[in-house]
Formats: structure tokens, C-alpha cells, sequence
């Protein structure tokens, strides 16, 4: 067991780094103001995950459906293929992923935790949630992953939501899934 904040994480707990992508960073209409912030704290906790880290993007549906037209109506800069830089992973995790060898789960939804996220970290794994929008993507992959059984511990200091007060609602309302949910 290793401590963060007091709480008991297992050897074997899986690093999520959710979308820290070029679109949350610089004039994007979806930049995040505390995204250098996230940065720093994720760059603290990399070394302790080391070959069990994973690094997430979000991407735009081929041809969105459902809810997803009216949403990419309001955002329709964001409708770029998934090979646009602006999906890319920011710097330093785009080096790190590659360095490392840690895996990389791209989804067209806000919320990763899936198939593809589970056959990195198997089905009821612990995950320590870091990284952007605390009150999107970060919000959606802890509810579905707890949901599931994960055991999710959110990191605060290391993820950043679309303002500061929308970070601390979702840090607030993922409190409230305790103990599926940790906020440390």
C-alpha cells in the first residue's frame, strides 16, 4: 500500500491521466484555466505509476448521433478528425506515454471508463483519477467506473475543471459516492 493524502492506495492501482490534450490548453474554446496546475500535480505522481499508467483522450465522433448533433452544432470547431493535433496529448504526457510505453484509450465520450479502458486495467481495478474537465471527463469516467466496481480515488490538486467553481461542485459531487469514490 502507498498513501496519497492519507488514503490507502494497493500496490497495484492504475494511474488514469483523463485528456490532458491540446484542445483544454491556450485560446481553444475549451481551455481549462488550471490545466498547468493539473499538469504539475500528475507530473508529481507519474514516478509512483510506473508501468501502471494510462493516458486518455477525448475525440470527436465519426458522425455523431443522438445528443451528441446538437452538441457538435454548438461546438462544431471540435469536429475534427481524431488525427487533428488538437487531440493530441500535451506535452510532457505525449513524451511520457511514449517513453514509458503506457497506453493510450481514445473515445468519442466523455466518460472513459469502458471496454477499452478495462482490458487495460482489468474489471474492478483501483483507479487513481487525474487530469481535465473535473466537471466533465473526469466527473463521467469516476461515476461509470464506481458504478461498475472500480474503486476510484480522484486526485484533486491534479485535475482542473472548466472554471474553479466547477471544479469544486464535481469534486463535491463525486464526494458524495463515498467510499466507491475517494477525493483526496
Amino acid at each position: 500500500m502507498t498513501a496519497l493524502d492519507g488514503v490507502d492506495v494497493p500496490e497495484d492501482a492504475w494511474l488514469v491521466v483523463v485528456d490532458m490534450q491540446e484542445v483544454f490548453t491556450g485560446e481553444s474554446p475549451w481551455a481549462t484555466p488550471r490545466f498547468d496546475h493539473a499538469t504539475v500535480g500528475i507530473e508529481r505522481l507519474l514516478p509512483r505509476f510506473t508501468g501502471r499508467t494510462v493516458f486518455t483522450r477525448f475525440v470527436a465522433p465519426e458522425r455523431p448521433q443522438g445528443s451528441w448533433v446538437p452538441y457538435y452544432r454548438e461546438w462544431s470547431f471540435a469536429t475534427a478528425p481524431a488525427t487533428d493535433p488538437m487531440w493530441e496529448l500535451t506535452e510532457p504526457f505525449r513524451t511520457a506515454a511514449a517513453d514509458r510505453g503506457d497506453p493510450v484509450v481514445t473515445e468519442p465520450t466523455f466518460g472513459k471508463w469502458g471496454t477499452s479502458l478495462q482490458s487495460v486495467t482489468g474489471d474492478h481495478p483501483h483507479l487513481v483519477l487525474t487530469g481535465v474537465s473535473t466537471d466533465c471527463c473526469v466527473l463521467s469516467t469516476a461515476l461509470a467506473a464506481a458504478d461498475a466496481g472500480a474503486t476510484v480515488t480522484v486526485v484533486a490538486e491534479a485535475c482542473a475543471g472548466a472554471s474553479d467553481e466547477d471544479h469544486e461542485r464535481a469534486l463535491a459531487a463525486m464526494r458524495l459516492y463515498a467510499p466507491l469514490i475517494t477525493v483526496v
